[in-house]
């Protein structure tokens, strides 16, 4: 894994002057183009607990050709583990319970467990490429007794499917990165789909128990003698049919101590 350093003089100008450290990777590999972005809001957070914060991950897929796009069957994400995501006391939601749903229904089914909320876009192969869109829900979920999530995608025009995603969560015990989120994809309109981008936001605030809890919560544990911090704070893996994985660089962004 590559590993960048940046100076504790650098750090410390990033953070005072408010700089964003926001760009997206971008790869090129096996005739695919992936470009994969990540951050969090707010950015100003304390040094030794964690306070609620929102995740947005967004994802394109292309060809170098202009061509039809694989189908993207395994994903990864790696999130620094200064973050962490807490399901406690939330209702949980079955990726059975979703299956050929539009979101309304999904909604009516799973609205107390829903932790996210975005959008994506895809084509659909049927004789000619058939670009549609729709919107992604993010369900709080449990997998094999284990917290998980599950998204559910929904097109109804010009042609109408549903996507059932889950997501494991796994804790990783060593390294910078401290959760691991997999998943397996289904395969789009038979086969003949791709989806081409992904806009998702995961964060949810609520009550337990007549305490105030966030799904997505996390510190900025920079030195104490410096008012912030950089670093490594997403990466993904992406496996596509017939294709070897592609693996951008870890995406670098910075938070500030309030």
């Amino acid at each position: 894994m590559r590993r960048r350093v940046v100076t504790p003089i650098l750090i410390a100008f990033l953070v005072i002057g408010g700089a964003a450290i926001a760009s997206a990777e971008t790869v090129q590999d096996d005739g695919i183009r992936v470009t994969f972005n990540a951050d969090f809001t707010p950015h100003r957070l304390p040094r030794d607990k964690p306070a609620p914060v929102s995740v947005k991950i967004e994802g394109k897929v292309a060809t170098a050709d202009g061509g039809h796009p694989p189908a993207l069957r395994r994903l990864e994400i790696k999130l620094h583990r200064n973050g962490r995501l807490d399901a406690e006391g939330l209702p949980t939601c079955s990726a059975s319970s979703l299956q050929s749903t539009s979101t309304a229904t999904a909604l009516e089914r799973c609205r107390r467990a829903l932790v996210g909320q975005g959008s994506f876009h895809a084509v659909v192969s049927l004789g000619r490429e058939i670009p549609t869109s729709g919107k992604i829900l993010a369900f709080n979920s449990r997998r094999a007794g284990r917290q998980a999530l599950v998204l559910h995608l929904f097109a109804g025009t010009p042609v109408r499917f549903t996507l059932v995603v889950p997501l494991t969560i796994q804790r990783l015990q060593e390294g910078q990165f401290g959760t691991l989120l997999r998943a397996k994809i289904p395969k789009l309109a038979g086969g003949l789909g791709s989806v081409t981008e992904i806009d998702l936001t995961i964060g949810r605030r609520y009550s337990f128990r007549g305490e105030r809890r966030s799904y997505v919560s996390a510190a900025c544990s920079a030195p104490k003698s410096l008012p912030g911090g950089v670093f490594d704070f997403a990466r993904a893996n992406f496996r596509f049919e017939g294709h070897k994985a592609i693996d951008p660089p870890a995406l670098l962004r910075g938070c500030s101590v309030r």
